[in-house]
């Protein structure tokens, strides 16, 4: 079976991500392009179908783009996507 590859959706600017995200995906084993690719991508994680909208929304109106993943090792993390497309950050919801 050929595996197509999903194009960018959004500019994620500078790439950051806080002290209890590193540590989160080092529990994991994970990397940070493992979500940021899908977040990028339209696979907005683990959000209800409202938020989904929202943010289909916000890809075409330019406005701040959330998605929320779980890793391997169950913790929650979200990727935020700023209006200005300056930087995506990746968090724990704790640290919001």
């Amino acid at each position: 079976m050929q595996q197509t590859e999903r194009k960018p959706l959004f500019d994620l600017g500078q790439l950051v991500a806080t002290p209890g995200a590193l540590t989160a995906l080092e529990k994991s084993g994970q990397s940070p392009m493992h979500f940021l690719s899908r977040h990028v991508t339209g696979d907005w994680g683990e959000l209800t179908e409202d938020d989904r909208k929202e943010n289909q929304l916000s890809v075409e109106k330019g406005l701040r783009i959330l998605s929320s993943y779980k890793t391997n090792a169950g913790e929650r993390l979200w990727v935020i996507t700023e209006s200005s497309r300056c930087h995506t950050t990746i968090l724990l919801p704790e640290e919001y």
